[in-house]
Formats: C-alpha cells, structure tokens, sequence
C-alpha cells in the first residue's frame, strides 16, 4: 500500500503535528506501508524540494511565502499536489489538519480519484484570546466542512477532543479515536556537552521547571510566568520562539523574574533531550483547545517526567495525563492553581518519581508509535476495502 500525506511542515520545523508525522512514516513502514509526505517548507522563499531517488521516506516541500493568521502560504501548492501524486502514484490520501492547502486536493483531479483519510488535530478554534480567528472560521468552516464530507474515514486523537468538536459532530459515524504516538528511539541518552549546556542554563535552581512549545497565544506561559513568583528556589525554561517572545519577555523583566524565567529561544533537538532529561517537570499551562494533544507530554514520558497540565474542557491534554496517570491538572488561566501543584511536586521527590515511572509505562504500553501505526494500518486497509 502506498499512502500520501498532505501536512503543514516536517523536521527540522519544530511541532507536535510534524514530529508525530516523522514518527508515524517509519513506523508504516512495519506493515507494508510506503509513505509519502507533501508539506510546506519551512524556509520562506526557497524554490521548493522534491526528493531523492533514494529518500525514505519520500518528502515534498512546496514552496512557502510566510503566513496569514497561521495558514502557510503557497500558491504552487496544488502543482507540487499533482506532481506527488504522479510520481509516487499513492492509493490513498491522508490529510492532516487544519492545514488551508489541504483543501487544495478538490482541485485537483488525480486526489479526487483517490479515497481520503483526515487526521483531525485539532478544531479551528474561535479564539477568545486571537478574535480574529473567529472571523476567518466562517470563511474556513464551508471548505472544511466539504472536506470532511468528502472522506472515507476521520482520525481523532481523543474522545474527549471528538465529543467536544462541533465541526466533526455531523460525520461522527465516520470517526475513528487513535491517539498520536511518539517514537522513544528519537530521543537518545544526551551526549555530555548537550548535559553541559542544559546545566549551564538551570544555574543552581533546586527545582527545574521546563516548557517548550511556540511562544504563541493559546500556550499560556503568560500564566506560567505569574506561578514562579510563587516559586522560590526554582527556575522555569521557556524554550521555543513566536510572536509573543517581546510580550513574555516584558513580563518577566516588569515582574522581577528574570533570575527565575528564562527564554532560551529555540534549542536544537540534542539540548532539547538533554533539558527534559534535566529538568524536574514539565509544564503546559496552554488554555485553549487549540492545544488538542500536546505530544510534548509523550516526550515527557519518553524520559520519565511527571506534568503539570492545564485541563482545557473538551480537549486532549487532560486526557493524556489522565490516561498515563503522570502528572497534574489545574483549571486553565490559574496561576495559583498552576503555582499550588508546581509547589507540591516540588516538595515531594517521591511523588515526581512515581508519576515519571507511570509515565514511562503508558508510553510503553499505549503511546508508542508502533501500537499507534498498527491502528492506523488497520484503519487504512478497512478504508480501502470499503472503497
């Protein structure tokens, strides 16, 4: 079986959706399934790239011209479409969203052809922090819709996020619930210099708070930052970049935190492992369902860190933690609630080992990236059959 999948980036773009993509190809590959991956790159004005002979798996980066409202923007998008079809002659679609240029694929004829399987991310969520996303939905929410329509199977990667989706409450009869995976090959033991930067940037806190993820309005470090007022004898990492970094960086400096919060930018994948191997626990303090998973927390059980997670209503987060029995759930947008549990792991080492190792055992047992390809497969194979 050959499989097409439409995503918004792959490695080295940093983001959950395009880890797990990374992760999932390989692991197809196990059950006799090629892949294949047409994506935007991640560099804006590069020409596009088409792969080698000898590329496994097989990635096409359409060529990208920036953002609106955090959709790419890529114009040859559907030629770089029929060109990936021609060439790797796929039997089936799979359609990563939200992702605009996906809806791409009602243009062109050859992926008209074919049968599609969605995989459901996230909603397009009417922000209550970015308003302007509400706006563009009801552009969006008709394309969306068709595209749904359109499918022979939809990939949900939790009940609670597919209870709660207004957008995929009409095709429920179609879902399927496969929670996103993680390889834990990906992450090997940090090599020395990797531990040694990761130490220079703890200092001599006694108690390591990390967050990674994109410095953008749904992910709540706004509210991690009130919490380590509460915090002494800690320091917190902010990793990743975004367009609220002089925001956040504001904050810290007008509350006096600049010893206790850090933002290290973006951090390349060896130091990345070397900080969650260092760190105490990890934090997601996000706050809107726009955070619909949160693979981060897979990485966390990859090294054996307990969580400290805001429980959006409707949304995966809470499930994840809720499922490995890892970590903390605090009402999202509470900082004294974020700051009460941070504070309780911090004065109970037994407690944070415990909930590391229930982590290290759900992701052996339920979110390793095998089990996860296995349910795929299946799903595949029933698709093509009812085709």
């Amino acid at each position: 079986m050959r499989v097409l999948h439409i995503g918004k980036y792959y490695p080295p773009f940093a983001g959950g959706m395009e880890h797990f993509l990374a992760d999932l190809l390989p692991a197809l590959a196990a059950h006799e399934i090629a892949g294949a991956a047409l994506v935007h790159d991640e560099q804006r004005g590069r020409p596009g790239q088409a792969p080698t002979p000898t590329d496994s798996p097989a990635i096409y980066r359409a060529p990208c011209h920036g953002q609106l409202l955090y959709a790419p923007l890529s114009p040859t998008f559907p030629a770089w479409l029929r060109r990936a079809i021609r060439e790797f002659r796929p039997d089936l679609l799979h359609l990563h969203l939200p992702n605009t240029s996906a809806f791409w694929a009602f243009l062109v004829p050859d992926a008209r052809k074919l049968p599609w399987v969605i995989h459901w991310h996230a909603d397009v969520v009417a922000s209550t922090i970015d308003r302007r996303l509400a706006l563009a939905y009801r552009f969006y929410r008709p394309l969306e819709q068709r595209l749904l329509a359109a499918s022979q199977a939809i990939i949900a990667t939790s009940k609670p996020y597919l209870d709660a989706s207004a957008a995929l409450r009409p095709w429920r009869e179609r879902c399927h619930v496969i929670p996103l995976g993680l390889d834990p090959s990906r992450f090997p033991a940090p090599e020395p210099a990797a531990r040694a930067r990761a130490e220079a940037l703890w200092g001599d806190a006694a108690f390591r708070v990390l967050a990674i993820g994109r410095l953008t309005y749904y992910k709540g470090h706004d509210v991690l930052i009130r919490a380590a007022a509460e915090l002494p004898g800690s320091r917190a990492l902010i990793v990743g970049t975004g367009d609220r970094r002089d925001r956040l960086a504001g904050q810290i400096q007008a509350s006096r935190l600049a010893e206790r919060v850090l933002l290290p930018g973006f951090q390349p994948q060896e130091d990345l492992h070397a900080l969650l191997a260092s760190c105490d626990v990890l934090c997601l303090p996000s706050l809107e369902r726009t955070e619909a998973f949160g693979v981060v927390l897979l990485e966390a059980m990859r090294f054996g860190k307990p969580v400290v997670v805001g429980d959006i209503p409707g949304s995966g987060p809470g499930w994840v933690t809720r499922e490995a029995g890892h970590g903390l759930l605090v009402a999202p947008g509470d900082a004294a609630a974020l700051a009460a549990a941070l504070r309780a792991l911090q004065r109970d080492p037994d407690r944070r080992q415990a909930l590391g190792q229930a982590g290290a055992k759900a992701l052996r047992e339920r979110f390793g990236i095998g089990q996860v390809a296995a349910d795929v497969a299946d799903l595949y194979r029933q698709t093509l059959a009812i085709g």
